[in-house]
């Protein structure tokens, strides 16, 4: 199984076997994963460095445990009491790490482009955590798998990415995975929270969730990004749940076998209904948070297979 990429930065690089191709691996890690025995030895011998330079729960813990499944030696950096508090540069750290001999880099940064720029610099295989308003490939992915298992198919199918679209690298990801593999992708929030020009995405722009949501196979919620706002995007989180949080009233415009997801944290009672994320015959969250694991693992494994062809002589 071929990956030509030497680092996963970004969905928008990817063909769509690529995609395919991570997805079709780690799908053996699903079953994998659900195993007695959760461990293979394809990162034996080699070292993943996890870098987050913001606050993560699910992502960094899911990278953590992909690294370890696989056998790798796995380090995670106290950013938060880094030399960067201290004035060091990027370019500096990534100096640093080359004479640390690193073979997989997992970074996460609060500004955009600043993944790309480690990746030019370090001699390993570089995978993008999430940086600013930029992407996050991995959450794309697992969504992608998770909607694959669940319906069967991840193309063709009319797919609604509601909330806060503007500061979500999520949603950025999610547009071009999609995309790339010829889904019908809408996009419902308040016109405060679209970014300009999102229409050259070939998305469907929507500002009421009744339409927006009229007969889609797949409801994808988003979190309010509060930290990521400079001003009054919303009136009121009581008045953002009345228009947009997803209720059994919302969702009952979407079509009967619509799945529901969302990449949390979740806010509930402001994004989302409690009843609604936990609803085992809509909601395929925990599943979402499940395939992450899985996803992380394929993706290491294929990069890792690279560097390894790379630095053969």
């Amino acid at each position: 199984m071929s990956f030509p990429h030497a680092h996963l930065l970004g969905i928008e690089p990817l063909a769509p076997g690529d995609i395919t191709a991570i997805l079709d691996l780690a799908d053996e890690y699903v079953a994998l994963n659900r195993s007695a025995a959760k461990h293979r030895d394809v990162l034996r011998g080699m070292t993943q460095v996890n870098m987050f330079f913001e606050a993560s729960t699910r992502t960094q813990a899911s990278f953590e445990l992909a690294g370890k499944r696989l056998g790798a030696d796995v380090m995670t950096m106290a950013m938060e009491a880094s030399s960067l508090k201290k004035g060091e540069t990027l370019i500096d750290t990534a100096l640093t790490l080359n004479a640390m001999h690193p073979d997989l880099l997992v970074v996460r940064h609060p500004h955009s482009g600043a993944v790309d720029l480690l990746a030019q610099k370090v001699r390993c295989a570089v995978l993008n955590a999430g940086d600013g308003r930029h992407e996050h490939p991995t959450q794309a992915l697992l969504d992608a798998l998770t909607i694959r298992r669940a319906k069967g198919r991840l193309h063709r199918l009319n797919i609604a990415i509601c909330g806060d679209i503007a500061h979500s690298r999520v949603a950025r990801s999610n547009i071009l995975l999609l995309g790339k593999m010829e889904n019908r992708v809408r996009l419902v929030g308040p016109p405060t929270l679209m970014p300009a020009g999102i229409a050259e995405f070939g998305v469907e722009v929507f500002d009421d969730m009744k339409a927006g949501l009229e007969g889609v196979d797949v409801v994808m919620m988003l979190r309010l990004q509060r930290e990521r706002m400079d001003g009054g995007f919303i009136p009121s989180e009581r008045e953002y749940y009345h228009r947009y949080g997803l209720d059994a009233e919302k969702l009952a415009y979407a079509g009967e076998d619509a799945i529901v997801m969302h990449p949390g944290p979740m806010n509930r009672g402001v994004e989302i209904d409690g009843e609604i994320a936990d609803d085992i015959n809509r909601s395929v969250i925990r599943d979402q948070v499940e395939m992450g694991v899985a996803v992380r693992m394929a993706a290491m494994e294929l990069l890792a297979e690279g560097l390894r062809a790379r630095r053969a002589p």
